[in-house]
């Protein structure tokens, strides 16, 4: 159980991980307070409404110390911040308009925590920095790791390719800061798994990840687990399901559809092609909720 004591800032609280995410959290034991541009449905949520594209709302939200009439502000409000604040897909506005408030919410974020004095950032950076749909961009081979060239296929990856390398030069300039980027798949609910069924005939459905994913409420866990990672610099991790959205298994699927990659290692069953070795060797992560387990 985490200390009670220990505050943690969740931006994009009210959005499809936050929602999951923010309860998980406060159930571990942490105080969460929520940032969205839209206001909390329970009035007892600790929260601020802000947009973040604003560095001076970014700034005023991160520093937030204490609730109701003792509300103020002051530097080290929080011990960690959880960014997940971000248009979550490609050509959901005109690309520059999303470069715009990817970007920006993200340099907000990181800035003002620094400013602040809160050395400890999670951001959630995205498998698509890697090259993804890897069908259009010549993949080097399988599973992927940590280790992937990095690549901004449309405008939404580029700004999570440009975030980790943000991420990586704010660390080089801070010794004393850690941002840890986890580097999702694509996160599921379980109210979502009734369509991967619609999917075992047409492979190629999914092969812009690698018929990859992850349970949002192994994100949740995840989170947890990097928000006690306490190792200065910038890290990154995969966090993915230990299976494929699939179920045919990963050796007939990769030779039907990616018959020429590298393979740097057998693949047994459904096993994934996106790794989280990485994140299960350093930050203990063990996914738990696999689709096949629904009922």
């Amino acid at each position: 159980m985490a200390s009670t004591k220990k505050r943690v800032a969740v931006t994009g609280a009210h959005g499809k991980i936050g929602t999951v995410l923010v309860p998980y959290l406060k159930a571990e034991g942490y105080e969460v307070f929520s940032i969205d541009e839209t206001p909390p449905s329970d009035p007892d949520e600790l929260a601020m409404t802000a947009d973040l594209t604003q560095f001076g709302q970014a700034l005023d939200a991160l520093s937030s110390a204490g609730e109701d009439t003792y509300a103020r502000p002051e530097r080290e409000a929080f011990d960690v911040v959880v960014h997940l604040a971000s248009l979550p897909h490609p050509r959901m506005k005109a690309d520059s308009e999303e470069f715009r408030i990817n970007m920006m919410a993200t340099f907000n974020v990181f800035e003002a925590a620094r400013r602040l004095g809160i050395k400890n950032v999670v951001w959630a950076a995205s498998e698509v920095g890697t090259g993804v749909p890897y069908d259009k961009t010549d993949a080097p081979y399988v599973p992927v790791d940590e280790e992937y060239p990095m690549r901004g296929y449309n405008i939404y990856s580029l700004t999570k390719v440009l975030g980790e390398e943000m991420a990586r030069q704010i660390c080089l300039n801070d010794p004393e800061m850690r941002i840890t980027c986890l580097r999702l798949s694509n996160v599921m609910n379980p109210e979502e798994y009734d369509k991967f069924d619609t999917w075992q005939d047409d492979p190629t459905q999914r092969l812009w990840n690698f018929w990859t994913y992850v349970d949002n409420r192994d994100v949740a866990q995840a989170v947890g687990l990097a928000i006690e990672y306490d190792v200065r610099g910038k890290d990154q991790f995969f966090i993915t399901n230990d299976e494929t959205v699939m179920r045919t298994p990963t050796v007939e699927l990769l030779d039907k559809h990616f018959p020429d990659i590298e393979r740097k290692k057998e693949f047994t069953g459904n096993e994934v092609v996106i790794s989280n070795d990485k994140a299960k060797r350093i930050l203990g992560f063990q996914p738990k909720y696999r689709w096949t387990d629904k009922k």
